[in-house]
């Protein structure tokens, strides 16, 4: 059997997503079809409540698609590759549990696309960096890069970001609001694990989380009206949840409430 190109694991939980293709955890078919099959089975986990996606290896979470691989194919085949890869990363950004992307190195082209469609993003010091160079393959970014980083930072950064194909630090993409922390490398895995277990039982209302998730995601592509009756509608159902009544409850009683994300 040949080895996983993409290895699952939980704790505490959390299902760890790691990509594993040294040596720059470029991805193939093969590989977006083993993610999708992983963010499929975290989604449908009653235990986890967060996904977390990093690269193996100290130097790429992912230096995107294989483009040797991509050089071998036919036309129609990399357009179907196209799709499938969005497919999944859609799947990814509207699962309604929280998603993480730790940062471990450099993430670029369809790398920064997959870190892109997660909802935070934490990075590691001095790590990498991160950008959209497939200008210079004369082509755009096809899985949903032109459109998430345009959303992400705005029409006029993401279009001079991707034009020139510049890369940039990840100190700057935290200035542009493309990356939420930067964690310093000592100890880098252990923070972020402290800070994803912040969105899990009893700490937070886990299942609230992933409807705060849903709304924005969902509600950001509505007219406000739509958007606002879908909001009322996960309160709704927030409302006559065990954590929405162990939360209320908590307040009236000024103790600490216990979620069990349910």
């Amino acid at each position: 059997m040949p080895q996983p190109l993409v290895r699952y694991s939980t704790q505490h939980g959390i299902a760890l997503i790691e990509f594993d293709n040294p040596p720059a955890n470029t991805y193939s078919y093969e590989m977006m079809t083993e993610l999708d099959q992983a963010i499929l089975r975290a989604r449908f986990d009653d235990e986890i409540y967060v996904l977390l996606l990093r690269g193996v290896g100290d130097k790429f979470f992912s230096a995107g698609a294989d483009i040797e691989m991509l050089n071998r194919v036919s036309p129609q085949f990399k357009y179907n590759f196209c799709l499938h890869a969005n497919e999944t990363l859609n799947r990814l950004e509207r699962t309604p549990k929280l998603v993480i992307a730790a940062l471990n190195g450099h993430a670029v082209g369809g790398g920064l696309e997959i870190a892109m469609a997660c909802d935070l993003r934490l990075a590691r010091r001095d790590a990498g960096q991160i950008g959209l160079p497939e200008i210079a393959l004369g082509v755009l970014p096809g899985t949903g890069g032109s459109q998430r980083l345009t959303r992400h930072i705005g029409k006029a950064r993401a279009l001079e970001l991707m034009a020139t194909g510049r890369r940039i630090s990840f100190e700057e993409a935290q200035e542009l609001g493309l990356v939420h922390d930067i964690f310093d490398a000592q100890g880098y895995f252990d923070q972020v694990l402290a800070y994803a277990r912040q969105f899990t039982p009893p700490n937070k209302a886990s299942k609230a989380v992933g409807r705060i998730k849903l709304a924005v995601q969902a509600g950001a592509e509505m007219p406000l009206f739509e958007a606002l009756s879908l909001e009322q509608e996960l309160q709704a159902g927030l409302f006559s949840s065990a954590d929405g009544q162990e939360g209320l409850r908590s307040y009236v009683t000024k103790s600490m409430p216990q979620f069990k994300g349910a």
